[in-house]
């Protein structure tokens, strides 16, 4: 019976646990490694956007939400891009909105991508 109790205020301990987040990241370095993609992306306000969308503002807002002609998949994705989100996505593209036409393989480094990610939080 007590090792009943004991499996219950673990398995309560455990639920009480905050959910797994993005590692803490480098904007300086984000801003270094999102050089790879500015043949497709900026990160200027305002900026038109090139082969894929500008991506100023983009952390916390939905998915296809510019006037950028983006895919059906992306358009009907009921997302919006917080940073677990985007640390998925950004891991790989294609397997998180299947039909996405981000020709990306993905940041397979986790630091990276955290650094990436707080970048694109500094732009606005």
């Amino acid at each position: 019976m007590r090792s009943i109790a004991v499996m219950g205020m673990l398995l309560i301990g455990l639920a009480a646990l905050p959910a797994p987040a993005v590692a803490a990241g480098d904007a300086a370095k984000g801003a270094t490694l999102f050089k790879r993609c500015v043949a497709c992306h900026t990160v200027d306000p305002g900026k038109k956007a090139g082969m894929g969308p500008n991506l100023a503002g983009v952390v916390g807002r939905k998915a296809g939400a510019t006037s950028f002609p983006y895919s059906p998949a992306m358009k009907a994705a009921a997302i919006s891009w917080t940073p677990d989100k985007l640390d998925t996505f950004l891991t790989r593209p294609a397997a998180m909105i299947k039909g996405s036409r981000m020709a990306f393989a993905g940041l397979p480094n986790a630091q990276d991508r955290a650094d990436v990610i707080a970048y694109l939080a500094t732009r606005k």
